[in-house]
């Protein structure tokens, strides 16, 4: 068997490699080409509507950040997810980096092959539209963020039952031990997804009760004249 750094140990990855770039190349490199990314979407929203809020310019990086994640990156999870053990790409090293904090995604585990499928097919082009309709202030906005956001709070929040259920039920660890691991890739880097979320959840489910209050005040006042 082909020792490896993944929890649990004994645990069998088909024809792994370990990583051929360092770290910092491989993170520095996939979060410069991030940025410029996000740098032109903002740049073409600020084009399209150049009185935009600051608020709306954070919340148009935030799904714009989201849809770029879910498309590409856990796309190509989702297409390689069979083959990750000897992959030498940049995508590739960075999910064998990250697996160090959920070994799952080295096996092709049912669960979060699944879930990673759904958000490549579903949230992430959502996400993406999303960015473009609050660009364009459009009446669609606020629903498919209310959508999303829950999207993202369900399935993070299966993401970690199911990790912890194996851990705590089964006895089975899927995290090395270290703090950077397990509280950094782990749980700090996913519970991002359910903060932020959750934040635009509550914005946007109050405007939309606003709005309705309004409209129903409005109706009422017709019916009475």
């Amino acid at each position: 068997m082909t020792s490896h750094p993944y929890f649990p140990l004994g645990l069998e990855i088909q024809d792994y490699r370990s990583n051929e770039s360092g770290l910092f190349y491989i993170v520095g490199l996939f979060s410069t080409g991030l940025a410029v990314s996000l740098c032109v979407i903002l740049g073409l929203a600020i084009m399209k509507r150049t009185s935009m809020t600051s608020a709306d310019k954070l919340t148009i990086l935030w799904f714009a950040l989201s849809g770029i994640l879910h498309c590409f990156f856990e796309g190509y999870f989702v297409t390689h997810h069979d083959r990750m053990g000897p992959a030498q790409d940049i995508f590739g090293q960075l999910w064998k980096e990250y697996a160090k904090s959920d070994s799952r995604y080295l096996v092709s585990d049912s669960f979060v092959v699944s879930i990673e499928t759904i958000t490549v097919v579903l949230w992430g082009p959502l996400c993406l539209l999303v960015a473009y309709l609050t660009t364009i202030k459009h009446s669609l906005n606020h629903p498919l963020r209310i959508i999303i956001c829950m999207a993202h709070l369900y399935g993070d929040t299966l993401y970690y039952a199911t990790s912890l259920f194996d851990y705590y039920v089964n006895g089975i660890s899927h995290s090395r031990p270290e703090v950077l691991y397990y509280w950094v890739y782990y749980f700090l880097m996913n519970f991002v997804w359910i903060v932020v979320p959750a934040y635009i959840l509550y914005n946007s489910v109050c405007l939309v009760s606003q709005a309705l209050n309004q409209f129903e005040s409005e109706t009422r006042s017709k019916k009475k004249r």
